[in-house]
């Protein structure tokens, strides 16, 4: 079981903010279980706090821009890919400005502390998004898209496409989260020439500078226009006939671009409030179809808020019958586990398969064959059984008697045919060999049945 993590201890970074121009500080700060991203304006009034989820995302102008609680931050998305990459779930931000410094437009600054610091693994059960189906988000307008593919990890493939000769199609693509560090966290942010004078006319990139963008010079102007651009920018004098790069370090990688492209994505990714575990395929992305995309998933997780358990029928089970015969007490036509195919510290994955021949059916109904509630609570019930005698020395001397069901929901009926998968979970640890759980039943990806248990474990005489 893979747990949540937050930080060790808190660091601050300082710089200037890329619109804003003025100097600004920002500090990451452990943060409970469960807590999550949350940014706090710590200049403001009351030091409001802004969820840094996608449905907060305000605007998406060469940036992502927060809001909540009437307070913005802007330019957080390299911070946020940095939390996302290192698996930390849980941070408190607090910054003293409307943004993030842009330090040098990356995110190998935020890396680096978050390394120096340490992460502390923590005692909650990370809370991944499994990606089970193709789901697809277009803009038929950019001819962006991003799409997402079932995967046992959370990987990426990003496609940049521009009309220009400097900046032509580029590929990256990021396997594996523990290689961010190495081949993604330095790619810095870009902006083309042509771009400049209206940002700087939309009250922008006020900050900006050859330290922490690279300048792409792709269409010649005249040497007195390329001049004065310079001089608003602060750099010197260049020749306008040479077309090309323009930075005081060198590109990093010949596709640089395209890594930064793939950052701004993960950080992007990262306002969905959970991590996933899929194959993120971006073409020309941007953080407006970025955001959109955070937002569908969202409403994604929100439909399947408890998501069935993976089932494979080809992998052998973690109990099978016999073993499972020799933990609990019940014999046909009583015992409703057929297998266990996953059990963890504090929670089982159980499943019965429900046949035509089940004894209860030619009176529950003749016509109309359905599971009584009653008997899909208590298969629940003995998975519950399964994980609190596994918890024990010599299990086969015990017995759970259950003192408590609550909460009881039937969302959908049970008929021959399905296969039910139970996901049984601790609520909290066993004292005094009182237990308390909550159960799931589903059938394919639907919930059709729940419950909370109390259970005792009693020696048998």
């Amino acid at each position: 079981m893979i747990k949540q993590k937050t930080l060790k201890s808190s660091f601050s970074l300082s710089g200037k903010g890329l619109h804003t121009g003025v100097n600004l500080t920002v500090t990451f700060n452990p943060a409970p279980e469960n807590h999550g991203y949350k940014i706090q304006r710590i200049d403001l009034e009351d030091k409001p706090i802004i969820d840094a989820i996608a449905d907060n995302v305000a605007e998406t102008t060469r940036g992502t821009v927060l809001a909540q609680n009437g307070a913005k931050v802007s330019t957080v998305e390299h911070g946020m890919a940095a939390l996302y990459a290192l698996g930390i779930d849980n941070c408190l931000i607090e910054v003293d400005g409307p943004e993030f410094p842009i330090l040098e437009g990356s995110s190998r600054r935020y890396v680096e502390e978050i390394e120096r610091v340490g992460i502390q693994e923590q005692n909650a059960v990370k809370d991944f998004y499994i990606i089970k189906s193709k789901i697809e988000f277009r803009d038929e307008e950019t001819g962006s898209s991003i799409t997402v593919l079932p995967d046992e990890n959370f990987s990426l493939n990003v496609l940049v496409s521009y009309d220009s000769e400097i900046l032509p199609n580029q590929y990256a693509t990021l396997e594996d989260m523990t290689n961010f560090k190495d081949e993604i966290a330095a790619s810095r942010t870009f902006v083309f020439v042509r771009e400049i004078e209206p940002l700087l006319s939309a009250g922008l990139i006020k900050g900006g500078d050859l330290d922490n963008a690279i300048v792409i010079y792709e269409r010649k102007m005249s040497q007195e226009n390329f001049d004065k651009l310079a001089d608003v920018m602060g750099v010197p004098h260049m020749d306008a006939e040479k077309i090309g790069y323009i930075n005081h370090v060198p590109l990093v990688w010949p596709n640089e671009c395209a890594r930064h492209k793939l950052l701004d994505v993960i950080g992007d990714l990262a306002l969905i409030g959970k991590p996933i575990k899929g194959r993120i395929i971006a073409t020309r992305p941007g953080h407006t179809i970025n955001n959109k995309f955070a937002r569908q998933m969202r409403r994604e997780i929100r439909k399947h808020d408890i998501q069935a358990p993976v089932y494979n029928c080809e992998e052998a089970p973690v109990m099978d019958v016999n073993r499972i015969r020799e933990l609990l007490p019940h014999r046909y036509p009583f015992q409703l586990v057929d297998k266990v195919i996953e059990i963890g510290a504090n929670y089982i994955v159980g499943v019965k398969n429900i046949t035509s021949n089940e004894p209860f059916f030619p009176g529950h109904f003749p016509q109309e064959p359905v599971m009584p509630g009653v008997l899909q609570i208590e298969a629940m019930a003995q998975v519950g059984g399964l994980l609190v005698l596994n918890s024990v020395d010599e299990p086969e001397r015990y017995s759970t008697y259950f003192m408590k069901i609550d909460g009881v929901k039937f969302r959908q009926k049970v008929v021959p045919g399905d296969t039910l998968l139970f996901r049984v979970e601790l609520q909290s640890p066993i004292r005094r060999g009182i237990s308390t759980m909550k159960g799931y039943a589903f059938v394919g990806e639907k919930v059709v049945c729940e419950a909370e248990f109390m259970a005792q474990i009693v020696k048998n005489k």
